[in-house]
């Protein structure tokens, strides 16, 4: 049965569900950071991901990345998986702009989080639904 990981579940908000993946948003609204997490059982490397999965996993990445760099005019996407604090497999997909705190270094731990407040998350949601299809299905938060 899947479940996320607790730091996961205290670091962002779940915006909902792909065919293979839980869409979640990094609560920190100093970038336009999400991560897509397989909902699949006790996996923590790409290989673990049959053949299907993986391929269901890349499509579903580079899908959000494509709306994402669109939606939030990216001047670079990020994506990586890394899983050296948080074991169970995901993958981050972070929209980059030049003007963005961190550029051009990496995100992680170049500068304290800003929580999203109650619109800025409405302004993501509602940015999303525009343009993820019937292949995505939002859960209320």
């Amino acid at each position: 049965m899947f479940s996320l990981d607790s730091r996961l579940q205290q670091d962002t908000l779940v915006l909902g569900d792909f065919p293979l993946c839980r869409l979640l948003l990094m609560n920190d609204a100093n970038y336009p950071w999400f991560i897509l997490v397989p909902r699949c059982e006790a996996v923590s490397e790409l290989f673990q991901l049959d053949a299907a999965d993986q391929v269901q996993l890349w499509l579903e990445t580079t899908r959000l990345a494509e709306v994402l760099k669109d939606v939030f005019a990216a001047d670079k996407m990020n994506v990586a998986t890394l899983g050296n604090v948080v074991s169970q497999l995901h993958m981050h997909v972070i929209v980059r702009r030049r003007e963005d705190l961190a550029w051009p270094a990496p995100v992680w731990g170049k500068h304290p989080a800003r929580a999203y407040s109650d619109v800025e998350i409405a302004d993501v949601r509602g940015r999303l639904r525009l343009v993820l299809g019937g292949h995505f299905q939002f859960v209320e938060g």
